[in-house]
């Protein structure tokens, strides 16, 4: 099993990126919570791994903190939740609010992250009750805001973040409402500060 990646950061984007180890460029999965994480292009990055091999592909999964991978592993153990599913909840919110969801068994907050039903959201509540109830991850999951950016890069910004929310699983629609009020919000914010306010309010 691969279990770390370390290598330069050839290429990055909310739901994946691609890492050079000596020569041979891995192209892993990764949630929008390790995306904000992230070095910048061109700098050493350093992902915990989860290895995935089907019949038709292999795939490769990523996280910043350990705690994160962790989580990932717990929810795809859970009926009908599979890796695919389980970065978009871990894109959808941190570990901790995903804890605090369950814990306080709200599903409502649940279903609110693409690709997560209703019954999908209830079994996770009832199924990972007992095992999440004394979780901490103990990791620092906020992003820190970036430098202000020149209104010249604020379209761009506003594009390359509801392309990141599609990418996520949202609607078209939903991104667009949803950045439009997180550029209302920080109108100097960059696209990664888009994303984390869009993120937010819809949740």
């Amino acid at each position: 099993m691969i279990a770390r990646i370390s290598g330069v950061l050839v290429h990055k984007q909310p739901a994946q990126v691609v890492i050079d180890v000596q020569g041979v460029a891995y192209e892993i999965e990764i949630s929008f919570n390790s995306f904000c994480q992230l070095p910048t292009e061109g700098e050493t990055a350093v992902l915990h791994t989860h290895f995935v091999v089907r019949e038709d592909a292999q795939l490769l999964f990523g996280f910043f903190q350990l705690e994160e991978r962790s989580l990932f592993r717990i929810l795809i153990k859970v009926n009908g939740v599979g890796p695919k599913l389980g970065l978009a909840i871990l894109s959808g919110m941190d570990a901790d609010a995903f804890c605090h969801c369950v814990q306080n068994q709200d599903s409502a907050t649940l279903v609110k992250i693409p690709g997560v039903g209703k019954k999908t959201a209830e079994r996770l509540v009832l199924e990972l009750g007992d095992k999440l109830s004394s979780w901490q991850t103990g990791a620092n999951t906020g992003v820190q805001a970036g430098s202000v950016k020149p209104a010249l890069f604020a379209i761009s910004a506003q594009s390359e973040a509801e392309s990141a929310l599609v990418a996520l699983g949202y609607k078209p629609v939903q991104a667009s409402k949803a950045v439009a009020a997180a550029i209302r919000s920080s109108p100097d914010g960059g696209c990664e500060d888009l994303i984390r306010l869009s993120l937010k309010g819809m949740i």
